[in-house]
Protein backbone atom coordinates (compact mmCIF):
# COMPACT_ATOMS: atom_id res chain seq x y z
CA UNK A 1 0.00 0.00 0.00
CA UNK A 2 1.24 3.40 -0.77
CA UNK A 3 -0.52 6.66 1.02
CA UNK A 4 0.20 10.44 1.60
CA UNK A 5 -1.07 13.62 1.76
CA UNK A 6 -1.31 15.80 -1.31
CA UNK A 7 -0.20 19.35 -1.21
CA UNK A 8 -3.89 21.03 -0.80
CA UNK A 9 -4.28 18.51 2.43
CA UNK A 10 -5.94 15.76 0.57
CA UNK A 11 -5.30 11.89 1.63
CA UNK A 12 -5.11 8.93 -0.30
CA UNK A 13 -4.29 5.85 -0.05
CA UNK A 14 -3.91 3.62 -3.03
CA UNK A 15 -3.61 -0.50 -2.39
CA UNK A 16 -3.17 -3.93 -4.99
CA UNK A 17 -6.05 -6.39 -4.97
CA UNK A 18 -8.80 -7.73 -6.21
CA UNK A 19 -8.69 -8.94 -9.56
CA UNK A 20 -10.13 -7.25 -12.84
CA UNK A 21 -13.08 -5.20 -10.85
CA UNK A 22 -11.43 -1.79 -9.33
CA UNK A 23 -13.03 0.46 -6.75
CA UNK A 24 -12.65 4.07 -5.48
CA UNK A 25 -14.05 6.08 -2.93
CA UNK A 26 -14.03 9.56 -1.81
CA UNK A 27 -14.69 10.22 1.61
CA UNK A 28 -15.72 13.18 2.91
CA UNK A 29 -15.09 14.69 7.03
CA UNK A 30 -18.25 16.09 7.76
CA UNK A 31 -21.94 14.98 8.80
CA UNK A 32 -25.10 14.88 10.32
CA UNK A 33 -22.59 16.31 13.53
CA UNK A 34 -21.93 19.34 11.42
CA UNK A 35 -24.93 20.43 10.75
CA UNK A 36 -25.05 23.57 13.85
CA UNK A 37 -25.89 26.14 10.90
CA UNK A 38 -27.58 24.35 8.80
CA UNK A 39 -31.19 22.51 8.66
CA UNK A 40 -31.13 19.07 10.05
CA UNK A 41 -30.43 16.71 7.62
CA UNK A 42 -28.83 18.91 5.22
CA UNK A 43 -25.44 16.60 5.10
CA UNK A 44 -27.92 13.58 3.99
CA UNK A 45 -29.83 15.99 1.43
CA UNK A 46 -26.37 16.95 -0.38
CA UNK A 47 -25.12 13.77 -0.42
CA UNK A 48 -28.29 13.21 -2.21
CA UNK A 49 -28.82 16.02 -4.34
CA UNK A 50 -24.95 15.94 -5.83
CA UNK A 51 -26.41 13.61 -8.27
CA UNK A 52 -28.59 16.00 -9.66
CA UNK A 53 -25.93 18.10 -11.59
CA UNK A 54 -22.72 19.39 -11.95
CA UNK A 55 -20.69 22.14 -13.63
CA UNK A 56 -20.30 19.59 -17.00
CA UNK A 57 -22.75 16.77 -16.52
CA UNK A 58 -26.80 16.68 -16.41
CA UNK A 59 -28.52 14.41 -13.56
CA UNK A 60 -29.59 11.92 -16.34
CA UNK A 61 -25.50 11.49 -17.99
CA UNK A 62 -24.21 11.12 -14.21
CA UNK A 63 -26.85 8.69 -13.43
CA UNK A 64 -26.10 6.22 -16.46
CA UNK A 65 -21.94 7.08 -16.62
CA UNK A 66 -20.50 4.44 -14.77
CA UNK A 67 -23.97 2.37 -15.58
CA UNK A 68 -22.89 2.03 -19.05
CA UNK A 69 -19.63 0.51 -18.54
CA UNK A 70 -21.66 -1.89 -15.88
CA UNK A 71 -19.99 -0.22 -12.96
CA UNK A 72 -22.32 0.82 -10.57
CA UNK A 73 -21.97 4.14 -8.30
CA UNK A 74 -23.19 4.65 -5.17
CA UNK A 75 -22.97 7.10 -1.76
CA UNK A 76 -23.84 7.08 1.96
CA UNK A 77 -24.46 9.55 4.83
CA UNK A 78 -22.87 9.27 8.18
CA UNK A 79 -22.85 11.13 11.68
CA UNK A 80 -19.51 12.07 10.62
CA UNK A 81 -18.64 11.47 7.27
CA UNK A 82 -20.37 11.60 4.14
CA UNK A 83 -18.92 8.98 1.34
CA UNK A 84 -18.97 8.55 -2.59
CA UNK A 85 -17.73 5.40 -3.85
CA UNK A 86 -17.66 3.31 -7.39
CA UNK A 87 -16.60 0.28 -8.52
CA UNK A 88 -15.76 -1.04 -12.12
CA UNK A 89 -13.70 -2.67 -14.56
CA UNK A 90 -9.91 -1.71 -13.35
CA UNK A 91 -9.34 0.20 -16.69
CA UNK A 92 -12.04 2.52 -16.02
CA UNK A 93 -11.15 3.21 -12.82
CA UNK A 94 -9.80 7.24 -14.04
CA UNK A 95 -13.10 7.89 -15.25
CA UNK A 96 -14.74 6.32 -12.23
CA UNK A 97 -12.28 8.93 -10.28
CA UNK A 98 -12.89 11.63 -12.14
CA UNK A 99 -16.85 11.39 -11.60
CA UNK A 100 -16.30 11.32 -7.75
CA UNK A 101 -14.12 14.26 -7.49
CA UNK A 102 -16.49 16.32 -10.02
CA UNK A 103 -19.44 15.31 -7.90
CA UNK A 104 -18.07 17.03 -5.07
CA UNK A 105 -16.05 19.61 -5.97
CA UNK A 106 -18.49 21.05 -9.22
CA UNK A 107 -22.34 20.32 -7.90
CA UNK A 108 -24.15 22.79 -8.80
CA UNK A 109 -27.37 21.80 -6.90
CA UNK A 110 -30.23 23.16 -9.18
CA UNK A 111 -33.44 24.59 -7.92
CA UNK A 112 -35.66 22.12 -9.66
CA UNK A 113 -33.45 19.00 -9.63
CA UNK A 114 -33.55 19.45 -5.97
CA UNK A 115 -37.00 19.61 -5.48
CA UNK A 116 -37.76 16.62 -7.02
CA UNK A 117 -34.67 15.33 -4.96
CA UNK A 118 -36.89 16.24 -1.70
CA UNK A 119 -39.68 14.23 -2.68
CA UNK A 120 -37.71 11.12 -2.51
CA UNK A 121 -35.32 11.90 1.06
CA UNK A 122 -38.85 13.22 2.33
CA UNK A 123 -40.21 9.72 1.12
CA UNK A 124 -37.42 7.86 2.38
CA UNK A 125 -37.99 9.46 5.88
CA UNK A 126 -41.39 8.29 5.81
CA UNK A 127 -40.53 4.87 4.98
CA UNK A 128 -38.38 4.47 8.07
CA UNK A 129 -41.71 4.68 10.41
CA UNK A 130 -42.66 1.25 8.53
CA UNK A 131 -39.25 -0.13 9.64
CA UNK A 132 -39.18 -0.38 13.26
CA UNK A 133 -36.44 -2.56 13.61
CA UNK A 134 -34.22 0.44 12.40
CA UNK A 135 -36.48 3.50 13.95
CA UNK A 136 -36.10 2.00 17.14
CA UNK A 137 -32.10 2.38 16.39
CA UNK A 138 -32.83 5.87 15.99
CA UNK A 139 -34.72 7.18 18.45
CA UNK A 140 -32.56 5.08 20.75
CA UNK A 141 -29.33 7.25 19.61
CA UNK A 142 -31.12 10.25 19.50
CA UNK A 143 -32.25 9.59 22.93
CA UNK A 144 -28.74 8.74 24.50
CA UNK A 145 -27.27 11.88 22.76
CA UNK A 146 -29.89 14.34 23.35
CA UNK A 147 -29.08 17.98 23.36
CA UNK A 148 -26.10 16.97 21.39
CA UNK A 149 -25.36 17.25 17.87
CA UNK A 150 -25.16 13.17 17.67
CA UNK A 151 -28.40 12.93 18.98
CA UNK A 152 -29.64 14.54 14.99
CA UNK A 153 -31.33 12.35 12.89
CA UNK A 154 -28.94 11.62 9.71
CA UNK A 155 -32.17 11.83 7.62
CA UNK A 156 -33.73 14.72 9.14
CA UNK A 157 -37.44 15.68 9.69
CA UNK A 158 -39.92 16.31 7.25
CA UNK A 159 -40.30 19.82 8.76
CA UNK A 160 -36.01 20.21 8.07
CA UNK A 161 -35.83 19.19 4.94
CA UNK A 162 -38.76 21.19 3.69
CA UNK A 163 -36.65 24.10 5.05
CA UNK A 164 -33.31 23.43 3.24
CA UNK A 165 -32.88 25.52 0.01
CA UNK A 166 -30.80 25.62 -2.50
CA UNK A 167 -28.34 28.34 -1.58
CA UNK A 168 -27.78 26.32 1.88
CA UNK A 169 -26.65 23.24 -0.10
CA UNK A 170 -24.14 25.32 -1.72
CA UNK A 171 -22.70 27.22 1.23
CA UNK A 172 -22.62 23.56 2.90
CA UNK A 173 -20.34 22.23 0.10
CA UNK A 174 -18.41 25.34 0.19
CA UNK A 175 -17.99 24.98 3.74
CA UNK A 176 -17.22 21.31 3.61
CA UNK A 177 -16.30 19.68 0.80
CA UNK A 178 -12.76 21.17 0.42
CA UNK A 179 -9.64 19.14 0.14
CA UNK A 180 -8.03 18.72 3.98
CA UNK A 181 -11.31 17.48 4.62
CA UNK A 182 -11.09 14.92 1.80
CA UNK A 183 -9.40 10.83 1.71
CA UNK A 184 -9.52 8.92 -1.62
CA UNK A 185 -8.67 5.78 -1.76
CA UNK A 186 -8.41 3.14 -3.97
CA UNK A 187 -8.27 -0.75 -4.35
CA UNK A 188 -7.66 -2.24 -7.53
CA UNK A 189 -5.18 -5.13 -9.51
CA UNK A 190 -2.89 -2.26 -11.03
CA UNK A 191 0.91 -1.27 -9.69
CA UNK A 192 0.53 0.91 -6.93
CA UNK A 193 2.96 3.41 -7.89
CA UNK A 194 1.75 3.59 -10.97
CA UNK A 195 -2.12 4.37 -9.65
CA UNK A 196 -0.51 6.63 -6.88
CA UNK A 197 1.02 9.14 -9.78
CA UNK A 198 -2.24 8.82 -11.66
CA UNK A 199 -3.79 9.71 -8.18
CA UNK A 200 -1.52 13.05 -7.39
CA UNK A 201 -2.02 14.16 -11.46
CA UNK A 202 -5.55 14.11 -10.72
CA UNK A 203 -5.94 15.57 -7.59
CA UNK A 204 -3.26 18.49 -8.70
CA UNK A 205 -5.43 18.83 -11.63
CA UNK A 206 -8.49 19.71 -9.49
CA UNK A 207 -6.68 21.55 -6.61
CA UNK A 208 -3.42 22.78 -8.03
CA UNK A 209 -4.68 26.45 -7.11
CA UNK A 210 -7.04 25.69 -4.44
CA UNK A 211 -5.45 28.37 -2.27
CA UNK A 212 -5.93 31.25 -4.90
CA UNK A 213 -8.78 30.39 -6.07
CA UNK A 214 -11.59 33.42 -5.94
CA UNK A 215 -14.90 31.31 -5.05
CA UNK A 216 -14.27 31.53 -1.38
CA UNK A 217 -13.21 27.84 -1.20
CA UNK A 218 -9.40 28.47 -0.64
CA UNK A 219 -8.35 27.86 2.71
CA UNK A 220 -5.58 25.89 3.55
CA UNK A 221 -5.31 23.14 6.09
CA UNK A 222 -5.78 24.63 9.14
CA UNK A 223 -8.48 27.36 7.85
CA UNK A 224 -10.51 24.59 6.82
CA UNK A 225 -12.00 23.80 10.38
CA UNK A 226 -14.77 25.65 11.19
CA UNK A 227 -15.92 28.13 14.13
CA UNK A 228 -16.29 25.69 17.33
CA UNK A 229 -13.96 22.80 15.55
CA UNK A 230 -11.30 20.94 17.52
CA UNK A 231 -8.23 20.39 15.60
CA UNK A 232 -9.77 17.81 13.81
CA UNK A 233 -12.46 19.24 12.36
CA UNK A 234 -14.79 17.85 14.42
CA UNK A 235 -17.61 20.32 14.98
CA UNK A 236 -18.04 20.95 19.26
CA UNK A 237 -20.03 23.22 21.19
CA UNK A 238 -19.02 26.38 23.29
CA UNK A 239 -17.40 25.40 26.57
CA UNK A 240 -16.64 21.96 25.59
CA UNK A 241 -14.34 19.60 27.10
CA UNK A 242 -12.44 16.64 24.91
CA UNK A 243 -15.27 17.59 22.59
CA UNK A 244 -18.55 17.15 24.82
CA UNK A 245 -20.63 19.21 26.99
CA UNK A 246 -20.77 17.18 30.27
CA UNK A 247 -24.49 18.86 30.12
CA UNK A 248 -25.04 17.28 26.90
CA UNK A 249 -25.41 13.38 27.72
CA UNK A 250 -28.90 12.36 28.64
CA UNK A 251 -29.16 10.27 31.94
CA UNK A 252 -29.60 6.88 31.63
CA UNK A 253 -33.50 5.87 30.81
CA UNK A 254 -36.30 3.29 30.34
CA UNK A 255 -39.21 4.22 28.25
CA UNK A 256 -41.65 1.53 26.91
CA UNK A 257 -43.90 2.83 23.21
CA UNK A 258 -46.74 1.18 22.10
CA UNK A 259 -46.58 0.95 18.48
CA UNK A 260 -49.39 -1.85 18.12
CA UNK A 261 -46.79 -4.01 15.81
CA UNK A 262 -46.93 -7.45 15.61
CA UNK A 263 -43.12 -7.72 16.89
CA UNK A 264 -41.32 -5.98 19.66
CA UNK A 265 -38.45 -4.22 19.36
CA UNK A 266 -35.82 -3.57 21.39
CA UNK A 267 -32.93 -1.50 21.93
CA UNK A 268 -30.13 -1.45 25.58
CA UNK A 269 -27.27 0.31 25.58
CA UNK A 270 -25.29 2.69 26.74
CA UNK A 271 -22.01 5.32 25.47
CA UNK A 272 -18.93 3.55 24.84
CA UNK A 273 -15.31 4.39 23.86
CA UNK A 274 -14.56 6.75 21.42
CA UNK A 275 -12.94 6.38 17.72
CA UNK A 276 -9.89 8.10 19.93
CA UNK A 277 -9.87 5.71 23.06
CA UNK A 278 -6.74 3.80 21.43
CA UNK A 279 -7.23 0.80 24.03
CA UNK A 280 -10.61 0.93 25.24
CA UNK A 281 -11.74 1.04 21.48
CA UNK A 282 -10.25 -2.08 20.71
CA UNK A 283 -11.53 -4.04 23.96
CA UNK A 284 -15.29 -3.09 23.68
CA UNK A 285 -14.95 -4.07 20.11
CA UNK A 286 -14.14 -7.21 21.29
CA UNK A 287 -16.38 -7.48 23.89
CA UNK A 288 -19.25 -6.50 21.63
CA UNK A 289 -18.39 -9.15 19.25
CA UNK A 290 -18.36 -12.09 21.87
CA UNK A 291 -21.43 -10.77 23.23
CA UNK A 292 -23.32 -10.09 20.02
CA UNK A 293 -21.09 -10.50 16.74
CA UNK A 294 -22.15 -11.98 13.26
CA UNK A 295 -21.20 -15.62 14.27
CA UNK A 296 -23.83 -18.35 15.28
CA UNK A 297 -21.74 -19.16 18.48
CA UNK A 298 -22.21 -15.67 20.20
CA UNK A 299 -23.28 -15.44 23.58
CA UNK A 300 -26.50 -13.76 22.85
CA UNK A 301 -27.43 -16.04 19.83
CA UNK A 302 -26.90 -19.28 21.20
CA UNK A 303 -28.63 -18.53 24.16
CA UNK A 304 -31.90 -16.46 22.91
CA UNK A 305 -31.86 -18.12 19.41
CA UNK A 306 -30.18 -20.89 19.28
CA UNK A 307 -31.54 -22.63 22.71
CA UNK A 308 -34.77 -21.25 23.08
CA UNK A 309 -35.98 -19.96 20.02
CA UNK A 310 -37.32 -16.59 21.46
CA UNK A 311 -35.38 -14.48 18.58
CA UNK A 312 -34.73 -14.50 14.87
CA UNK A 313 -31.48 -12.56 15.50
CA UNK A 314 -30.29 -10.47 17.79
CA UNK A 315 -26.56 -8.48 18.01
CA UNK A 316 -24.52 -6.33 19.73
CA UNK A 317 -23.11 -3.30 17.59
CA UNK A 318 -20.06 -0.96 18.37
CA UNK A 319 -20.32 2.51 16.63
CA UNK A 320 -17.25 4.82 17.21
CA UNK A 321 -17.64 8.17 16.89
CA UNK A 322 -14.87 11.37 17.46
CA UNK A 323 -16.25 12.05 21.03
CA UNK A 324 -17.64 9.26 22.16
CA UNK A 325 -19.86 5.77 21.12
CA UNK A 326 -22.53 3.52 21.50
CA UNK A 327 -22.68 0.12 22.51
CA UNK A 328 -26.01 -1.23 22.00
CA UNK A 329 -27.70 -4.64 21.98
CA UNK A 330 -31.12 -4.92 19.52
CA UNK A 331 -33.67 -7.71 18.80
CA UNK A 332 -37.15 -8.91 18.35
CA UNK A 333 -39.43 -11.35 19.58
CA UNK A 334 -43.05 -12.05 19.60
CA UNK A 335 -44.22 -9.97 23.05
CA UNK A 336 -44.74 -13.18 24.85
CA UNK A 337 -41.21 -13.96 25.19
CA UNK A 338 -39.88 -10.07 25.98
CA UNK A 339 -39.37 -10.98 29.70
CA UNK A 340 -37.75 -13.93 29.18
CA UNK A 341 -35.23 -12.39 26.87
CA UNK A 342 -34.57 -9.54 28.86
CA UNK A 343 -33.99 -11.53 31.91
CA UNK A 344 -31.78 -13.64 30.23
CA UNK A 345 -29.64 -10.95 28.94
CA UNK A 346 -29.86 -9.50 32.56
CA UNK A 347 -28.29 -12.66 33.83
CA UNK A 348 -25.66 -13.11 30.53
CA UNK A 349 -24.44 -9.23 31.09
CA UNK A 350 -24.50 -9.77 34.88
CA UNK A 351 -21.88 -13.04 34.21
CA UNK A 352 -19.26 -11.39 31.92
CA UNK A 353 -19.36 -8.57 34.78
CA UNK A 354 -18.60 -10.61 37.16
CA UNK A 355 -16.31 -13.74 35.63
CA UNK A 356 -13.69 -13.09 34.00
CA UNK A 357 -13.36 -15.10 30.73
CA UNK A 358 -10.43 -17.86 31.04
CA UNK A 359 -7.67 -16.92 28.77
CA UNK A 360 -8.27 -19.89 26.66
CA UNK A 361 -11.90 -19.18 25.76
CA UNK A 362 -10.33 -15.34 25.31
CA UNK A 363 -8.29 -16.96 22.62
CA UNK A 364 -10.94 -18.72 21.11
CA UNK A 365 -12.45 -15.64 19.95
CA UNK A 366 -9.90 -13.50 19.05
CA UNK A 367 -9.14 -16.22 16.80
CA UNK A 368 -12.62 -16.20 15.83
CA UNK A 369 -12.58 -12.24 15.24
CA UNK A 370 -9.37 -12.01 13.70
CA UNK A 371 -10.85 -14.51 10.97
CA UNK A 372 -13.56 -12.29 10.76
CA UNK A 373 -11.65 -8.93 9.76
CA UNK A 374 -9.73 -11.17 7.35
CA UNK A 375 -12.33 -12.21 5.15
CA UNK A 376 -13.52 -8.77 5.43
CA UNK A 377 -10.32 -6.92 4.22
CA UNK A 378 -10.63 -9.87 1.58
CA UNK A 379 -13.59 -8.07 0.05
CA UNK A 380 -12.35 -4.80 -1.82
CA UNK A 381 -14.93 -2.83 -1.55
CA UNK A 382 -15.19 -3.34 2.08
CA UNK A 383 -11.62 -2.42 2.31
CA UNK A 384 -11.77 0.55 0.31
CA UNK A 385 -14.30 2.03 2.43
CA UNK A 386 -12.64 0.96 5.56
CA UNK A 387 -9.18 2.61 4.33
CA UNK A 388 -11.16 5.95 4.01
CA UNK A 389 -12.75 5.87 7.49
CA UNK A 390 -9.05 5.40 8.45
CA UNK A 391 -7.44 8.18 6.52
CA UNK A 392 -10.18 10.62 7.95
CA UNK A 393 -10.13 9.50 11.27
CA UNK A 394 -6.62 8.84 12.14
CA UNK A 395 -4.31 10.25 8.63
CA UNK A 396 -2.82 6.53 8.33
CA UNK A 397 -4.15 3.24 7.82
CA UNK A 398 -3.36 0.21 10.44
CA UNK A 399 -1.78 -2.91 8.82
CA UNK A 400 -3.15 -6.00 9.62
CA UNK A 401 -0.21 -7.63 11.99
CA UNK A 402 -0.73 -3.86 13.78
CA UNK A 403 -4.69 -4.76 14.23
CA UNK A 404 -3.29 -8.08 15.11
CA UNK A 405 -1.29 -6.77 18.45
CA UNK A 406 -4.38 -4.49 19.35
CA UNK A 407 -6.43 -7.98 19.34
CA UNK A 408 -4.04 -10.23 21.12
CA UNK A 409 -3.14 -7.47 23.35
CA UNK A 410 -6.54 -7.37 25.36
CA UNK A 411 -7.12 -9.20 28.39
CA UNK A 412 -9.77 -10.99 30.23
CA UNK A 413 -9.44 -8.06 33.10
CA UNK A 414 -9.75 -5.55 30.38
CA UNK A 415 -12.72 -7.07 29.29
CA UNK A 416 -14.20 -7.64 32.30
CA UNK A 417 -13.34 -4.40 33.62
CA UNK A 418 -15.21 -2.72 30.25
CA UNK A 419 -18.52 -5.12 30.78
CA UNK A 420 -18.48 -3.11 34.05
CA UNK A 421 -18.56 -0.02 32.54
CA UNK A 422 -20.70 -0.79 29.17
CA UNK A 423 -23.42 -2.94 30.86
CA UNK A 424 -23.36 -1.66 34.42
CA UNK A 425 -27.54 -1.73 35.46
CA UNK A 426 -27.56 1.54 36.92
CA UNK A 427 -26.27 3.00 33.67
CA UNK A 428 -27.78 1.23 31.00
CA UNK A 429 -30.82 2.77 28.85
CA UNK A 430 -33.48 1.07 26.91
CA UNK A 431 -36.12 1.88 24.41
CA UNK A 432 -38.70 -0.78 24.16
CA UNK A 433 -41.55 -0.96 20.64
CA UNK A 434 -44.58 -2.99 21.59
Amino acid sequence: MRSGTAPCGLRYAVRRGGSAVGYCSLSLRCGTRDEADFPNGIAHFAEHTIFRGTKRKSASVINSYLDRLGGELNAYTTKEEIVLHATVLKEDLGKAAGLLFELATEATFPDAEIETERGVVLDEIISYKDNPAEDVYDKFEGMLFEGHPLGLPILGTSASVRRIKPEDLRRFARTFFIPARMAFTVVADLDEKVMEKRVLRLVEKLFGDFSARPDGLGRNDKETTCPGCDDRGIVISSGAEGGVEKSAWALPFSKTVDKRNHEVNAVIGNRAPSLYDSEDRITAAVLCNILGGPASNSLLNKVLREKNGWVYGVECTYTQYADTGIAAITFGCDKPNLERCLTTLDKILARIREVPFSERTLKAYKKQLLGQLAISSDNGEAQCLSMGKSLLSWGRIDTSAEMRARIEAVTPAALQAMARRLFAPETLSRLIYL
